[in-house]
């Protein structure tokens, strides 16, 4: 939520509802990583997911946006996409590598809350474009789409853990990173699309329906993954033109 308006009584109760959704979610998570039940927990997370992307555009599209939701939300996402996931991932996964296990997940969830407030902080300058640094809730996706798809698959591999462990390191990594991502708040749906663009949409929506655990965990490594990607790209292109300005002027120079 964004932080705008005067100081008032009371809360705006739709918004809020919101995001306690969100956090009833992410604890909903916590408790079920403890008790054994990791598809639940996985599941949760993604729900969590939902709530959150609401909360913000509900606010906005009843001009509710206060201090105090944006405050409210950002504890929720601390929980649900900092402290959740990493519970469910050290429970799931990482317990068997000792200190180096639980330290990750202790890295997730401090880079998630430091994103979280460089997120706020940056709120009144950043372009609205891009996110700098890979979204929190995108990680906790990341890790709960992964652990769903996994689980559903029965990929008992003995390496399975180790990617996972190195996976939890990359996302906490990629959270507190200047890495831009794009955050899609530009795109308007009310309107027109090329009738393409329509057939592709319904494609995508029969290829979830067809295995939504592998759907979800893919798009959201992807999404983890565009965002590097797309910086090495752009570096290549700047240091391309940098060499061709250098050819230019040294042909000018000899002539």
């Amino acid at each position: 939520m964004k932080r705008t308006g005067a100081p008032a009584k009371g809360v705006y109760l739709l918004p809020n509802l919101l995001t306690t959704a969100a956090l009833f979610a992410g604890f909903f998570a916590i408790i079920k990583a403890v008790e054994g039940a990791y598809v639940a927990a996985g599941i949760a997370v993604l729900i969590a997911l939902v709530f959150d992307g609401l909360d913000g555009r509900v606010a906005r599209l009843i001009s509710a946006e206060t201090h105090f939701g944006a405050d409210y939300d950002s504890i929720s996402d601390a929980i649900s996409f900092g402290l959740a996931p990493a519970v469910l991932i050290h429970q799931w996964a990482l317990e068997p590598f000792g200190n180096i296990g639980w330290l990750g997940g202790f890295l997730f969830t401090a880079c998630a809350g430091l994103r979280l407030a460089r997120f706020n902080s940056q709120s009144a300058v950043k372009d609205k474009r891009y996110f700098q640094g890979l979204p929190a809730p995108a990680a906790a996706a990341t890790l709960g789409a992964w652990v769903l798809f996994v689980e559903d698959t029965g990929l008992a591999w003995v390496g399975v853990d180790l990617v996972t462990l190195v996976g939890v390191y990359c996302l906490a990594l990629l959270m507190v990173s200047n890495i831009r991502y794009r955050s899609f708040k530009d795109a308007d749906l009310r309107y027109r699309v090329p009738f393409p663009v329509a057939v592709a949409v319904v494609g995508l929506l029969i290829l979830v329906a067809i295995h939504p655990p592998l759907m979800l965990a893919a798009f959201f490594i992807v999404y983890a993954l565009a965002g590097p990607v797309d910086t090495i790209r752009q570096l290549r292109r700047r240091r391309r033109q940098r060499r061709a300005r250098t050819e230019v002027d040294s042909s000018d120079g000899e002539a």
